[in-house]
Order: C-alpha cells, then sequence, then structure tokens
C-alpha cells in the first residue's frame, strides 16, 4: 500500500487560556476524548481519557495538563495514536470541558481560549470557542473508522451546557 488513503494516524490536540485576572478564581479546562465501540458507535463510551487516566493500551493520552492557564504555549495537549487503536473502535470524539468549581464559568468568561487539531505539521482545525461562547463544554473533533479501516477527522465545534459528569457521559450521542 503506497500512502494514500491511509487516513487520519496520529493527533494532537492542544488547548490554551489565559489565566483569570486578579482576585477571580481560575478557569481550569480540561481535554477528555471517548472511544465508541464499533457495535454502539453513539452509545456510551467505552472508555475515557482526561486528566487522571489514560487509554488502556497507551494509544490516547493527555500529555500536558493544567488547572489554571499558566503554562506556556498550549496548556492542555492529548496525543491520540488512532491506527494503534483496536478495530474494536468506530468513533473517537474529543471534548473540552471548563470545570464548575467555583461559579459559572462558559467559554465567554475565559480569555483567549484556543485549540487546534494537527496530524504531524498540517493543522487539521484551529478554534476560539467563539461559536460557542455561552457554553460549559464542547465537542471539537470527531474521528470516524470508515469501512477500509481508515480513520476520517470531522471538525466542528459543539457547545453543551453540561456539567462536566454529565458532557462526558452523553457526549456521544450528541453528534450524530
Amino acid at each position: 500500500m503506497n500512502g494514500l488513503g491511509k487516513g487520519i494516524r496520529k493527533v494532537e490536540v492542544s488547548l490554551k487560556w489565559d489565566p483569570s485576572p486578579a482576585g477571580e478564581p481560575p478557569a481550569d479546562l480540561d481535554l477528555v476524548a471517548g472511544t465508541y465501540l464499533a457495535s454502539d458507535p453513539h452509545g456510551d463510551a467505552d472508555y475515557l481519557v482526561h486528566f487522571d487516566s489514560r487509554s488502556p493500551d497507551g494509544t490516547i493520552m493527555l500529555n500536558r495538563d493544567s488547572s489554571d492557564g499558566k503554562g506556556f504555549g498550549w496548556d492542555e495537549v492529548m496525543t491520540l495514536e488512532l491506527d494503534r487503536l483496536s478495530e474494536r473502535y468506530a468513533r473517537v470524539l474529543v471534548g473540552v470541558v471548563i470545570q464548575q468549581r467555583q461559579g459559572d464559568k462558559t467559554f465567554a468568561t475565559v480569555d483567549s481560549v484556543a485549540m487546534r487539531i494537527r496530524e504531524g505539521y498540517t493543522v487539521l482545525a484551529e478554534d476560539d470557542f467563539g461559536g460557542v461562547p455561552g457554553s460549559t463544554a464542547a465537542t471539537v473533533a470527531e474521528f470516524v473508522r470508515d469501512e477500509s479501516g481508515a480513520w476520517d477527522f470531522r471538525p466542528g465545534v459543539h457547545g453543551s451546557d453540561a456539567d462536566p459528569a454529565t458532557f462526558t457521559r452523553t457526549m456521544g450521542a450528541l453528534r450524530r
């Protein structure tokens, strides 16, 4: 097989934001990925990867985590090795949730929030969440395995006003 038609193989999802102004509670945004079985691609995630976990097989991991946006450059970075993911999986969603520990935070209330998805040096998507300003969470990427086994990328930021636990439990049903 030549290099054509292999689909998306390994991607990096990056998230950044500015720290909250002095005297305000820190904004804590988290990347989360959910894997969905071929037998139920819009049901419950088979497993989730987030700040406290990684995939059982090591194919999805959070490489950088921030609880306040005080990192240099990208505050959160997640790597997804889709080409190594078991054939049991037909869909992977990546989302961003805003922790709601102290008051209601939305994307509009977080300074300079941005995300980037790239494969190698090729940028697949960039967004500033301007299309979902009142949301507290959003899916930012959908990867779907086609009949040949190659992964396709479906871009788009889709907002939600759910709390982090509800969002991660239902994010697979959000995009049909």
